[in-house]
């Protein structure tokens, strides 16, 4: 039996033949783990085929969606928001700012357009919660108002996607006041009688839903997503008790009378234009 000896430290295999696997391929359910192909996941609406959990989507994904062969005409895309207070914390706002819209490509937290779903015109403002956390600031506001300006002139509906963490603190008093603004705005629409329907998704939270978000003549959600005013430690930490379980979940709001139901992703078109048929004046 012959014995070989390395006489040579550091030898290595090359790779150059070796295939590696792109990026992006292969989509893991963050909730069960489960892995399916990407575009099969794009293809189901980002839905987990086994669990059924709505992955975050972006406005973009969700005007896809929504609108008749994916048409539409965007509104406001440049506001962008000041930086009234000059706010520091471990980082400047103009810096955050800056940031997050180069690693978005978004100008602020909401996008607003409208078109037309199964035949039915429709007005959408969309939050993107990879903006700031989805936080409500000047600009939120204020594109919120131009496109309920836009549905009163044009006696058309109006539907607000929320996915947010609430009202953006570098803003401080700005920030809240967009609560009043819009809460204000939709009260014209009601005197109107133009529909507004609010749909919540993952997660809907502070200053958004103690405004807009719960003033829908429908209010609807999709499965699973948190919703609530104060995040579930807060609450806890606040009244020292233990939750019930699915505290806080679109299940237990809709259970406890702050929805009118819960719609599946692949299911949203159609029941948005049921339900805006049902709502309009005729």
């Amino acid at each position: 039996m012959g014995w070989f000896k390395r006489i040579k430290e550091g030898i290595t295999t090359s790779t150059k033949d070796k295939k590696e696997t792109p990026e992006g391929l292969w989509y893991k359910c963050t909730n069960c783990k489960h892995i399916m192909p990407s575009a099969e996941h794009a293809a189901n609406y980002y839905v987990c085929e086994k669990c059924e959990y709505h992955t975050r989507i972006t406005a973009q994904d969700y005007f896809e969606i929504l609108f008749d062969d994916g048409k539409y005409v965007e509104r406001d895309k440049e506001l962008r928001s000041a930086d009234p207070q000059g706010f520091v914390d471990t980082k400047d706002y103009k810096s955050r700012l800056k940031a997050s819209e180069e690693k978005t490509g978004l100008k602020d937290a909401i996008r607003t357009a409208y078109g037309k779903i199964e035949g039915e015109e429709l007005a959408i403002a969309c939050m993107d919660f990879n903006f700031i956390g989805g936080s409500m600031g000047s600009v939120v506001g204020e594109k919120i108002s131009r496109i309920i300006d836009h549905c009163l002139r044009n006696k058309k509906p109006l539907l607000i996607i929320s996915k947010s963490g609430g009202a953006r603190m570098m803003e401080s008093a700005f920030s809240l006041m967009q609560m009043a603004k819009t809460s204000a705005k939709l009260t014209l629409m009601a005197e109107a009688k133009l529909p507004y329907i609010s749909l919540l998704t993952d997660p809907t939270t502070g200053g958004v839903t103690a405004s807009y978000a719960m003033l829908g003549d429908m209010n609807i959600a999709e499965p699973g997503a948190l919703i609530g005013f104060a995040g579930p430690r807060v609450v806890k930490e606040t009244i020292g008790k233990d939750l019930p379980k699915g505290f806080q979940t679109s299940e237990f709001v809709l259970e406890h009378g702050f929805l009118d139901f819960i719609v599946h992703r692949k299911e949203l078109k159609s029941r948005l234009a049921q339900v805006i048929s049902m709502l309009k004046e005729k």
